[in-house]
């Protein structure tokens, strides 16, 4: 079940994301963000933060933001978390899907990825297989802990239509 994010919810997601933050291989963000930071990042900033439940515990989350203001506020940006025991289960395509049809109902046109790292080879596939398009490519982007300098991806995907004109990548 995917719902809203609930305030007794905080320390679920909390344990779900100080892992891949510290870990420093996806997310642009310190890797010793606080918990406040973190939370303020995921939760207050937002227009949404969504949870998905199984059998009573949370096993995911994403946001839901525009990708910038004004002119560019009809482009939306999210993040996905899933638990270290519930990935390749099918939960992140789940997100994806849910946050797309959360987004255009919400008004927005496209969906846009700012920083999907190269070495994330899982996310940029399942992105793909979401209809979402590499529309840039910035070389050597992120500082990966292991990898170093590494490439990422800005990715995009048109939800709707501004004016009868369809919203492309190119």
């Amino acid at each position: 079940m995917i719902r809203l994010f609930e305030e007794k919810d905080w320390e679920a997601v909390w344990r779900m994301m100080e892992p891949v933050f510290r870990a420093g291989k996806t997310y642009a963000v310190r890797r010793d963000i606080s918990e406040a930071e973190a939370r303020a990042a995921w939760i207050d900033k937002p227009l949404a933060t969504f949870v998905v439940e199984d059998e009573g515990e949370v096993v995911g989350t994403y946001y839901l933001k525009p990708n910038q203001e004004g002119p560019g506020g009809h482009v939306c940006n999210c993040g996905y978390i899933v638990s270290d025991r519930s990935r390749g289960r099918g939960v992140a395509s789940r997100m994806c899907e849910h946050s797309q049809s959360e987004a255009a109902a919400r008004g927005f046109l496209g969906m846009q990825f700012n920083l999907v790292v190269s070495t994330n080879e899982t996310a940029v596939r399942l992105w793909k297989k979401h209809g979402f398009s590499i529309v840039g490519t910035m070389p050597g982007a992120f500082l990966h802990p292991e990898h170093g300098h590494v490439d990422a991806h800005v990715m995009y995907k048109a939800l709707g239509t501004a004016g009868g004109a369809v919203l492309t990548a190119d």
